[in-house]
């Protein structure tokens, strides 16, 4: 077995009684900060939320991402239940989550949307090939 020393410091005394008073005063401080912030309603995220469900209909995620479209709504409203039953900290965290999947289903849709327009593009190409090649007979 190893022993090993510690050093300490020795304080002045001194400066002891206006430390502690520091200390106390941050302590007392960042308790009424975070007091505030719990009961506080996440207004705002559930602003942005309901923003981000709502550009992810209208981009088409209900078609072209119906599990992801699901998921942010069904986040949405156990958000909306918690947010009413005043468990603030759960509702932002729901909303959070629920805005994500919005976003991702968002992302999905346009792809899906892009991919099909392509695919469009190339199948318009065959047409007027074929029917180029039909003309020169």
């Amino acid at each position: 077995m190893e022993l090993t020393t510690m050093k300490t410091r020795i304080v002045n005394p001194s400066s002891t009684p206006l430390r502690g008073l520091k200390l106390a005063a941050l302590a007392l401080g960042s308790s009424l900060v975070l007091a505030g912030c719990a009961g506080k309603p996440p207004t705002e995220q559930y602003a942005v939320t309901q923003s981000a469900v709502n550009s992810a209909v209208s981009a088409g995620g209900t078609e072209f991402a119906a599990v992801e479209m699901k998921a942010a709504q069904d986040k949405f409203k156990q958000a909306e239940i918690a947010m009413h039953d005043k468990k603030y900290d759960e509702a932002k965290k729901l909303a959070e989550q629920a805005e994500w999947d919005a976003r991702v289903a968002e992302r999905k849709a346009q792809a899906a949307k892009a991919q099909k327009a392509v695919q469009d593009a190339r199948q318009g190409v065959q047409d007027v090939r074929e029917e180029g090649l039909r003309s020169a007979e």
